[in-house]
């Protein structure tokens, strides 16, 4: 079900806080200007535009685990050459959101995000998924062995020529038995990042400076190469601090991501090392590491 809506209260709340990251990215200003200008003036394309062509969406009933749990999936179908962002989406992209509170007897939602593509837009980085999305989702019940619906509204970005943020309301009961997109959702699970034990990584360092607006982070790790060109994304877990795109290289063994850290108070501030998540992105394979240390 969709709401042909894109620029309603939601949508307006949006861009405010897209107008904020822009603050925060001001040492390079042209990339700023092209920055507000895709959070603010693409979404009044979706006038011109049919959202029932461009994005079908449901929710995948999948199966109740062993511990409880209950492993689903959203599915997204797009038009041809169109695509969606993953949850770290690039200045270029809109980050989804998701809210699960109409939902009976669940507590809790977590994604599992497969693995993204990296993709260039207008000489920006984004970071998505094209044509088609399976994101299983693990819900957690409140009480245990009751029955489970779960009904979800959706706030994402979906782009191609245009960019427009699509405001989507999914639902389904989540049977005790297998239901429809079983195999959809395991292959999905199984197009996760791996982590960074299964690949190998050895020691991972962040090497912390302070900026006049923030923190300046290095984070580097002796970890095999991947296959084709490797793209790094460091996210951190407050999201009220802004993340520049980094700037990723080799080092021999090392693999080495560059990224400016801006809190919204624009100051230097204390980073907690554990709250720092480097991906390293490659053709068709992605490491998951979470944390680092001192050097």
């Amino acid at each position: 079900m969709q709401e042909h809506h894109p620029i309603h209260a939601e949508g307006r709340l949006k861009v405010i806080s897209h107008f904020a990251r822009c603050r925060y990215s001001d040492r390079d200003m042209w990339k700023s200007l092209k920055f507000c200008a895709l959070a603010v003036l693409l979404p009044l394309s979706a006038h011109a535009q049919s959202l029932d062509d461009v994005v079908d969406a449901q929710l995948l009933p999948g199966w109740r685990m062993e511990n409880g749990r209950h492993m689903a999936a959203l599915r997204l179908t797009l038009a041809p050459g169109w695509k969606t962002y993953w949850r770290a989406p690039g200045d270029a992209g809109i980050p989804p959101q998701f809210d699960w509170s109409g939902s009976a007897n669940i507590r809790g939602a977590v994604p599992h995000w497969p693995t993204p593509s990296v993709f260039d837009q207008n000489g920006m980085r984004s970071v998505g998924y094209k044509n088609e999305l399976t994101l299983p989702i693990e819900f957690a019940p409140q009480t245990p062995g009751k029955p489970m619906t779960a009904t979800g509204r959706i706030v994402l970005g979906v782009c191609e020529d245009i960019c427009i943020p699509v405001n989507l309301v999914v639902g389904a009961e989540l049977p005790m038995e297998v239901g429809a997109g079983a195999g959809a959702i395991r292959d999905a699970l199984g197009d996760r990042p791996i982590s960074a034990s299964k690949a190998g990584v050895g020691r991972v360092v962040c090497q912390v400076e302070p900026i006049s607006d923030g923190l300046r982070v290095s984070v580097s790790a002796e970890m095999p190469r991947l296959p084709g060109l490797e793209q790094a994304v460091i996210e951190f877990s407050d999201p009220a601090v802004w993340v520049s795109e980094a700037q990723t290289s080799r080092d021999g063994s090392r693999l080495v991501a560059v990224v400016d850290m801006v809190p919204p108070e624009a100051a230097p501030f204390a980073m907690a090392r554990d709250g720092v998540r480097l991906t390293v992105l490659g053709d068709g394979r992605a490491v998951d590491i979470q944390g680092c240390t001192a050097s």
